[in-house]
């Protein structure tokens, strides 16, 4: 347990703050991603778009928060279209079909549970 509390786990070191936005860059043309967090009940996961990039459509058999830690996105759940900037969040609720999209680069945490 020491040893994990001083390597960190998927980066992140235990007991010490630390600023997402430093935890995952953009690359042209593509679409980044980290886990930072997996446990039996869900994950965390970093994301970063860039403009032009997203996820097509497709369902988890989990509850999914997305939190939007810079630029916007347009969320598809069940055909309905949402704009989620930075600094929200919006919860896509397990088994509804769901896509993204990036209205310009942006970052987002995922908590899956």
């Amino acid at each position: 347990m020491e040893s994990d509390i001083k390597a960190g786990r998927k980066g992140l070191v235990a007991s010490q703050a630390t600023k997402l936005d430093t935890l995952i860059d953009y690359q042209d043309g593509t679409i980044v991603s980290r886990e930072i967090l997996k446990k039996p009940t869900g994950k965390v996961t970093l994301f970063a778009f860039s403009e032009g990039e997203g996820l097509s459509e497709h369902t988890s058999p989990y509850d999914a928060l997305v939190y939007v830690m810079e630029g916007k996105t347009e969320v598809t759940i069940a055909g309905e279209k949402y704009e989620v900037s930075a600094g929200e969040i919006i919860l896509i609720p397990a088994n509804n079909p769901h896509a993204l999209k990036s209205i310009s680069s942006f970052k987002m945490m995922l908590i899956m549970i």
